[in-house]
């Protein structure tokens, strides 16, 4: 019955969408055979009054209406323009997650056990509420002196909302990969899945004060950048507890030209402490717009709400760095090299017909001024070229390349001459020297050797599960492959489940979308 419900609630969806004039500004004249048919009825069933508003705020008042876990799926895809295209995913980027406030004491003391009053010597009003959480300002008392924190509290029944509302997420993707196969390059299935995960982490504020002490730990010695502390004390499931920044908004420019800052030095300062935690570290915030950011008296970078944050692996950071560092030096050929040694680019394509698409994009940027040149427009256009060589998505690229273009903007607007690659180098170029260098090769010596050490200890164990790994094969080769009658049951009754609830779930949106024709006639 869930696949019921959750048809119900895609309907409903899709109606909110056309209604408001959603689906008639997407782009349709291409369109041909139903598709162009279902284009051209969403433009008649749009509401007259949402004729007048542009793409961007009839997505904000669909969104509105939906609720607030269609706020958080805007703010994901809005993070996959390789999923819903760059023009959407710029409109998403704009959607406002501004939520009505809400009682915080009973979430508090359910969380951590204790009072409000027990906890915290004043605890003022909600200063901003959004649709997972609200924060508050309030203050503690230390061996007698109070510290001014910020108390970050979860909505009260959003999981079980959010959840809900997934399982029509995952009805729509799977209906997307059996019906449209050219979008299973881009794995539905497997985007919703990451959706799933990354708001579970979201929704749990433990999590996220982990990971701002993760990034705090990593920037400890990085000059002009910092995390706030977390007060663990008064931090669990749904009330995380940290410092209060004092800062002015890196959105506030006049503010910031006010005060006196160098707005040349932020950018840079913002920019190379981005790259630093990507290539050095591995870890990055990935929800740097300006309004996380705060800039304290001294010009220290303080970022705030660290809900959705980005990992590369050895392997990722360095193809990130030597695909920069190849079309720096315009070896295209390398670039290509890079994507098949890596294992992006299946085998049966043509390296060098990889980098004569790579070429085509390299060229044109070495005939432009340095500071009209994006590093994030570039990655966006490899990705791009990549879909012909049947490159599949790399999720934590593609969250790399969108906080790039966030973080490369805030530039911008504080540097409209901002030069991305020469404030970039010399962290990538420190980088490439350290990890892709002589030095390198005996990291790479040494981890190597550990590795051997580790598989000589566990040699009699594996020696083990190799003989009876070999008993089973033989076993298998005489006998054939067999189930218990339990296992061969469960796959039955599992198969036919699905089969039963998807044909129920398809015949419930046909006549839901039949009745509200027949309604409009």
């Amino acid at each position: 019955m869930s696949s019921v419900g959750a048809g119900f609630r895609l309907v409903r969806a899709g109606w909110v969408l056309v209604r408001e004039g959603v689906v008639a500004a997407l782009p349709g004249d291409e369109l041909f055979g139903l598709p162009k048919l279902g284009w051209r009825m969403a433009r008649l069933l749009t509401r007259r009054r949402a004729l007048a508003y542009e793409r961007g705020d009839r997505l904000a008042k669909a969104v509105v209406r939906l609720g607030p876990s269609y706020v958080k799926l805007g703010q994901f895809l809005a993070t996959r323009p390789d999923v819903v295209g760059n023009d959407i995913a710029l409109d998403l980027a704009m959607l406002q997650d501004k939520m009505q406030t809400f009682p915080q004491a009973e979430a508090i003391a359910a969380s951590l056990g204790r009072k409000v009053g027990e906890l915290y010597a004043s605890f003022g009003e909600a200063v901003a509420a959004a649709s997972i959480a609200q924060v508050h300002i309030a203050e503690t008392l230390q061996d007698g002196v109070g510290s001014r924190v910020a108390v970050k509290v979860i909505r009260p029944g959003v999981r079980r909302r959010f959840f809900r509302d997934l399982e029509s997420y995952f009805l729509a993707a799977r209906l997307q990969e059996k019906y449209i196969p050219s979008s299973r390059r881009l794995r539905p299935v497997e985007v919703t899945q990451t959706l799933a995960q990354t708001t579970k982490i979201e929704m749990d504020l433990r999590l996220e004060a982990a990971a701002l002490s993760e990034l705090g730990e990593n920037t400890k010695d990085d000059p002009g950048f910092r995390v706030p502390s977390v007060d663990w004390e008064r931090t669990g499931r749904d009330v995380l507890t940290m410092e209060w920044v004092d800062g002015i908004k890196l959105n506030d420019i006049a503010g910031l030209a006010a005060a006196g800052h160098d707005l040349k030095a932020i950018a840079v300062n913002l920019v190379q402490s981005f790259l630093r935690h990507t290539l050095r570290d591995g870890f990055f915030h990935a929800d740097m717009h300006p309004g996380n950011l705060f800039v304290e008296p001294d010009g220290t970078i303080v970022a705030v709400d660290l809900g959705i944050a980005g990992r590369l692996g050895k392997k990722e950071r360095r193809f990130l760095a030597e695909i920069l560092y190849g079309f720096i030096t315009r070896d295209y050929l390398r670039v290509a090299e890079v994507h098949f040694e890596a294992g992006y680019v299946p085998r049966q394509h043509n390296v060098a017909a990889f980098g004569q698409a790579i070429r085509a994009i390299g060229e044109p940027i070495h005939d432009q001024p340095a500071e009209t040149i994006s590093m994030a427009k570039l990655l966006a256009l490899l990705f791009e070229v990549t879909d012909l060589f049947d490159m599949a998505t790399r999720s934590e690229l593609v969250l790399l390349q969108k906080t790039m273009v966030v973080v490369e903007g805030v530039a911008r607007t504080l540097d409209p001459a901002f030069n991305m690659w020469k404030t970039s180098e010399p962290v990538v170029g420190g980088w490439i020297s350290g990890n892709l260098g002589p030095r390198a090769l005996l990291a790479d010596a040494r981890d190597g050797a550990s590795a051997l050490l580790a598989l000589a200890r566990q040699a009699p164990d594996l020696a083990a599960r190799t003989e009876r790994l070999s008993r089973e094969i033989d076993l298998m080769a005489e006998h054939g492959l067999r189930f218990d009658e339990r296992t061969a049951r469960a796959i039955g009754k599992a198969e036919a489940r699905h089969t039963r609830s998807g044909r129920m779930a398809l015949w419930v949106i046909a006549v839901t979308l039949v009745y509200i024709a027949w309604k409009l006639l």
